[in-house]
């Protein structure tokens, strides 16, 4: 009899690459898996949720927990994660200085709610004590018109969230004038084509986030793995498979970068690939990264509690709640 078959879909991130090559597999299931860029996969898995196994964005998954929604039941395998001091970038005309100058302005983002956002929003409250809510942001695509809330919002009165224009994109208001700053994880084209009414908020945000990982120790989880709640239901111990699987996944990535950074001959373009990786490892330890619930359990209370506070989630969510119960207790690494 053939096995039964698994749709998955997800991003060509080096840590899940030999899953979706067929290199590591689930016992018992043949893998379909369709290389989707987050973009293209986070709409649908709240939409019609095609996929038997799905990348979620975090603040999504969070959103549709606390409201008793979504096909997907998470695993905790954390396939993106990502800081983000250098996804904001401001008018240089506009006497925006530090982060607390952002309060009062006309703020860009993609989506209020989506996962970099969401950590952005938060950092700038615990680290710069910015009030989230006193910046008035304008959603909308950052370089390609058409952009929307993948989910409907439930904001306070006092809460300034619109959308930008139809046909309009964030990069162009930026760079006419009309918003103040935009927050974004894809650089709005006026940066990149070096127009100089644009700068970063950081001026060395590399830095920066390494002195927030020093002080904090926290690595900001974006996306997630997600199975269809029904099926792990109907199989016992295939949750528990797919993480294993994708743990397998990340670790061979890890020991191939391992072994690259280590070899007499550089595999990468990156000229200093192996005195980056190096350098990485010396802050953040050996196995950066790692998956699992207990090796993640503080970023997991930080982005429920920012949901909660930046009034994503209707109430404070339980880390626990939010898996699959088999995958609760299994190493990460």
């Amino acid at each position: 009899m053939a096995e039964p078959k698994l749709t998955l879909a997800c991003w060509d991130y080096d840590r899940t690459r030999a899953l979706l090559e067929g290199r590591v597999g689930v016992a018992g299931w043949r893998i379909d898996a369709k290389v989707l860029p987050p973009e293209e996969t986070f709409p649908r898995a709240v939409a019609d949720a095609p996929f038997d196994v799905s990348e979620l964005s975090l603040s999504s998954y969070l959103m549709q927990a606390s409201r008793g929604e979504g096909a997907y039941i998470a695993i905790p395998a954390f396939v993106s994660r990502a800081f983000h001091h250098g996804a904001i970038y401001v008018r240089s005309d506009r006497g925006i200085e530090a982060p607390k100058d952002l309060e009062g302005r006309l703020v860009g983002v993609p989506e209020y709610q989506m996962t970099m956002a969401l950590w952005v929003r938060g950092i700038l409250g615990d680290e710069y004590g910015v009030d989230f809510r006193k910046i008035r942001y304008r959603t909308g695509g950052a370089n390609k018109p058409g952009r929307k809330e993948r989910l409907a919002l439930e904001l306070p009165d006092d809460m300034d969230v619109e959308p930008i224009p139809e046909g309009s994109t964030l990069n162009e208001l930026l760079l006419a004038g009309e918003l103040d700053a935009v927050i974004a994880p894809t650089p709005p084209d006026g940066f990149t084509g070096g127009d100089r009414a644009v700068r970063r908020l950081f001026a060395d945000p590399a830095a920066d986030e390494r002195a927030y990982y020093a002080k904090t120790g926290l690595f900001p989880i974006m996306h997630v793995i997600g199975i269809r709640r029904a099926l792990a239901d109907e199989h016992p111990g295939l949750a528990a498979g797919l993480f294993r699987a994708f743990v397998e996944a990340r670790n061979l990535a890890m020991r191939e970068h391992d072994l690259t950074a280590r070899s007499s001959a550089n595999r990468m373009a990156l000229p200093w690939f192996a005195d980056q990786w190096r350098a990485t490892k010396e802050l953040m330890g050996d196995d950066f990264g790692p998956y699992g619930v207990a090796e993640n359990r503080a970023e997991l209370e930080v982005a429920c509690r920012y949901s909660h506070e930046q009034n994503l989630c209707r109430k404070r969510l339980s880390v626990d709640a939010l898996f699959a119960p088999e995958t609760l207790e299994l190493p990460g690494t």
